[in-house]
């Protein structure tokens, strides 16, 4: 798959932004392939609760399984790959990863963060079920619970004093480390009454995945539910950097409202970027991207006058298949049809639009050649009756390469 060959887009990551990117490239009909690492945080996540259109919460594996499922099902490469190197030439990105290289006119990256966990041991198995990174993803699902934050910044009196909205009981712990907010937050802290522990954490007793107390030196022992996380994000931003796109000063690659980067021909989504690290926006930012790289291509093949070549070789196909000939008979019958129709009369306005012919599904077939100017090869038979009713009372159909 994509062995010696140069693809339109490449998508790094396969997380939610990366499958929604793809799921959109894939059905306006792109040459796209996904190379995923397969460290999506989303892999963490046992119950996803706040994700549209899951009233029960999902997975979230089973997420990214059913996101992989539908980008296959428009045509969409996924490959097990991690690239360790990006570079430039003569407007192609190429990439090496650990078992292949590659090329790409157009490249998105979507390979997210990593959530430093809290360190301590016994921790690593209870994310995702009582020790969460996020607030607005899991405030609500430990509401009523003794609650400890874990972190000794201004960050973490800021999540302590947002826990309050869940549950009364809430308390930081510093984990041996001095802290390091300052005196406005301090104040905050002695203000709303927030307990803080500077003791070391020596133990978690836990249940399974559930934790139920930290341990301290000398038997101390405070009794939690749940512990949120403050040590910050490790954002993946190697490759952005070494193409020479912007950073900023936390690590996250900048992007438009169109997540364009600072490089031509380079984009960038989901907790990559500044956005708001949550699966519906990560979902909601590759769709952008998706919507900007096909549109960016769509221009571009005016400029070159790529799109002429690869319609002029769409109408000899057509031409060679007797589609045209057919294609005048369809027009005459939909003419006649429409005079003949209630309250239209010789010489009387057309109708504003007709109901395309559907056409036979080709989701999941690879497009042999992208639009650089020759033909797909598959799929174009099964667009015959789309492309016949197209031009009825001279209304052209926006073209494929649109989406």
């Amino acid at each position: 798959m994509l062995k010696n060959q140069t693809a339109e887009i490449i998508i790094i990551g396969g997380g939610i932004a990366g499958l929604s990117a793809a799921i959109y490239l894939g059905r306006a009909e792109r040459n796209a392939f996904v190379i995923d690492a397969g460290k999506s945080m989303a892999r963490w996540e046992p119950d996803v609760e706040n994700y549209l259109g899951f009233p029960e919460g999902i997975a979230g594996s089973e997420l990214l399984r059913r996101g992989q499922e539908q980008a296959s099902r428009y045509g969409v490469g996924i490959i097990r790959d991690e690239i360790v190197k990006a570079e430039r030439k003569q407007d192609l990105f190429k990439l090496r990863g650990r078992t292949h290289s590659y090329a790409a006119r157009r490249l998105l990256l979507a390979n997210g963060i990593f959530h430093r966990p809290a360190e301590i041991d016994g921790v690593p198995e209870c994310l995702g079920h009582s020790m969460f990174f996020c607030k607005d993803c899991d405030g609500f699902r430990v509401r009523g619970k003794r609650i400890a934050i874990y972190g000794r910044g201004n960050e973490a009196v800021e999540y302590a004093l947002a826990m309050t909205f869940y549950s009364a009981c809430v308390a930081i712990v510093t984990d041996g480390k001095r802290p390091r907010w300052d005196r406005q937050h301090a104040g905050w802290i002695k203000k709303y009454e927030i307990p803080v522990y500077q003791e070391r954490i020596v133990a978690v007793g836990r249940e399974g995945c559930e934790v139920r107390s930290l341990k301290f030196p000398k038997g101390l022992e405070l009794e939690v539910d749940a512990v949120f996380t403050t040590r910050g994000d490790i954002y993946f931003n190697g490759l952005a950097t070494s193409l020479g796109a912007r950073v900023d000063a936390e690590g996250q690659v900048v992007v438009d409202l169109d997540m364009r980067t600072t490089v031509k021909g380079l984009y960038a989504a989901g907790c990559v970027t500044p956005a708001n690290c949550q699966m519906i926006i990560a979902a909601g930012q590759g769709a952008t991207a998706a919507q900007t790289i096909n549109h960016d291509l769509f221009q571009e093949s005016l400029a070159t006058h790529s799109l002429q070549r690869y319609r002029g070789q769409q109408l000899q196909d057509l031409a060679r298949s007797g589609a045209s000939e057919d294609r005048k008979k369809i027009l005459a019958t939909n003419h006649a049809s429409a005079l003949d129709a209630p309250g239209l009369q010789a010489g009387s306005q057309w109708p504003t639009a007709t109901k395309p012919v559907k056409s036979r599904k080709t989701y999941g077939k690879r497009r042999e050649i992208n639009r650089s100017g020759s033909s797909r090869g598959q799929g174009l038979q099964s667009m015959d009756a789309v492309r016949k009713v197209s031009r009825v009372h001279g209304r052209r159909r926006r073209s494929p390469a649109i989406g």
